[in-house]
C-alpha cells in the first residue's frame, strides 16, 4: 500500500514539473512564459486567446494536481490514525486476554486447593471416626489441613487481586 502511494505521489511530482498541457488534442510544453509544442517555441505563432486557454488549462491542472496531493496527504494522515488506533485495540485485546488468563489460573488453583483441602478433611475425619490415628499422627493431619487451607486462602485473595 505505501508503494501505491509513494508511486502515485511521484507521479504526481513528476507530471507538476513536466507542466504539459493538452490543449485541443495538441500537447504543449510550458516553460516560464513561452509555450513549446515538439520542442519548438510557437508562443508568438498562437492567437492570444489560445495562449491564454493553454494558460488557464495549465492552472486548473495545477490547482487539481495540488488538491490532489493534499486529499493524498489528508488519506495517509487517516491511514496512518487508523494502524494507530488498530495497534492500540489489539495491545488492549492482548491485555485483556492476558488478565483472563490470570483469573482463571487464579480460580483453578482456588478450586485445587479447596479440593485437596476437603479431601483431607474429610480422609482425617473418617480416620478419626474409627480410632486409627495416633496423637502424632492426628497433628500431622491438623498441620495438613491448616496447610490447604492457607493455600486456599492465598488463590482466593489472588482470585480478588487479578
Amino acid at each position: 500500500m505505501k508503494i501505491w502511494i509513494t508511486l502515485l505521489l511521484f507521479c504526481i511530482g513528476y507530471l507538476s514539473n513536466a507542466q504539459i498541457i493538452v490543449h485541443e488534442g495538441v500537447s504543449y510544453e510550458l516553460k516560464g512564459k513561452s509555450i513549446f509544442k515538439d520542442g519548438k517555441d510557437v508562443t508568438q505563432t498562437l492567437s492570444a486567446e489560445n495562449q491564454k486557454a493553454i494558460r488557464s488549462n495549465f492552472e486548473k491542472s495545477q490547482k487539481a494536481t495540488k488538491k490532489l496531493a493534499k486529499d493524498q496527504e489528508a488519506f495517509e494522515k487517516k491511514l496512518k490514525k487508523n494502524e494507530k488506533d488498530l495497534k492500540k485495540a489489539d495491545k488492549e485485546r492482548k491485555k485483556s486476554e492476558k488478565t483472563l488468563k490470570q483469573k482463571q489460573q487464579a480460580q483453578d488453583n482456588f478450586e485445587k486447593a479447596s479440593k485437596k483441602m476437603e479431601e483431607t478433611q474429610e480422609k482425617y475425619d473418617k480416620l478419626k471416626r474409627k480410632g486409627k490415628l495416633s496423637p502424632k499422627d492426628e497433628e500431622k493431619w491438623i498441620k495438613k489441613i491448616e496447610n490447604y487451607k492457607n493455600d486456599a486462602d492465598k488463590a482466593r485473595k489472588s482470585m480478588g487481586k487479578s
